[in-house]
């Protein structure tokens, strides 16, 4: 029930920001995967520096979830997602900026957990209880963790088995694991860093999924906002790049 208050209570503080924005002068909404919150809010900050007078309003989740709700109207100027696919969804139905998409930042997945079942390999996750994973069909994280998982194998048995723990996104999985609420969790290198608890076990072999990519684009409301092309051509520059690699992002450049 906590959770669920806490869910509305988001989506109602996201709802109040887009209003503010709207009545701001110069104002810019993002949706961006939840694996980019600490390196959007620093890059938010860097570019504050120079441009204070535009307010810069944020929805961090997973980007199949933001990605519906640009589709459903929500006014967005900037969208970054954790898989091409949702840019796709979007650009399909012509509610993104094609000629702006561009690839923002690369990741790595990995499996994070208890250091004490440390040495662990990803064929061992069949021996564990509890798994925390995102949602595959809105969670790119979970998507290349399952991804991973099919190629070698071990995908029905852990799914019949029982021992997936769904999350919303791929902070959530992160938050289950820290707090040793499960053995293990699928999550970026970006987000395993972040941990106070749990270590990086191992890194799910490349070869198993899909290069994990960031695209970026604005959306055909964001085309039209002075402010956010400014943002959106501060995010190509060195200093951002910069800004992101300390995070654990690789650069698209």
């Amino acid at each position: 029930m906590r959770r669920s208050i806490l869910t509305l209570w988001s989506a109602l503080l996201f709802s109040a920001h887009l209003l503010w924005g709207n009545d701001s002068a110069a104002s810019v909404q993002l949706s961006v995967a939840a694996s980019l919150t600490d390196a959007t809010k620093a890059l938010s900050a860097d570019f504050g520096k120079t441009r204070p007078e535009i307010d810069i309003f944020f929805n961090f989740g997973s980007s199949g979830a933001l990605a519906k709700q640009i589709e459903q109207g929500a006014p967005v100027d900037i969208f970054i997602s954790a898989h091409p696919k949702w840019m796709k969804h979007l650009a399909d139905k012509n509610l993104v900026d094609t000629s702006s998409e561009r690839v923002f930042g690369y990741n790595t997945l990995v499996f994070t957990g208890d250091p004490k079942l440390q040495p662990l390999k990803l064929v061992d996750t069949v021996q564990l209880k509890r798994i925390a994973i995102g949602i595959p069909e809105s969670v790119p994280a979970g998507q290349y963790a399952k991804q991973a998982l099919t190629a070698s194998g071990l995908w029905d048995t852990l799914e019949q088995g029982n021992r997936l723990m769904l999350t919303q996104d791929v902070r959530q999985a992160l938050i289950y694991a820290d707090r040793g609420e499960v053995d293990g969790a699928f999550v970026y290198k970006t987000d395993a860093l972040l941990a106070k608890n749990a270590t990086i076990l191992f890194n799910v072999p490349t070869e198993l999924h899909d290069q994990i990519t960031y695209p970026i684009a604005l959306t055909m409301t964001g085309k039209n906002n002075g402010e956010a092309r400014a943002l959106f051509e501060y995010l190509k520059t060195p200093k951002a790049d910069a800004i992101i690699a300390g995070f654990g992002f690789e650069s698209a450049r």
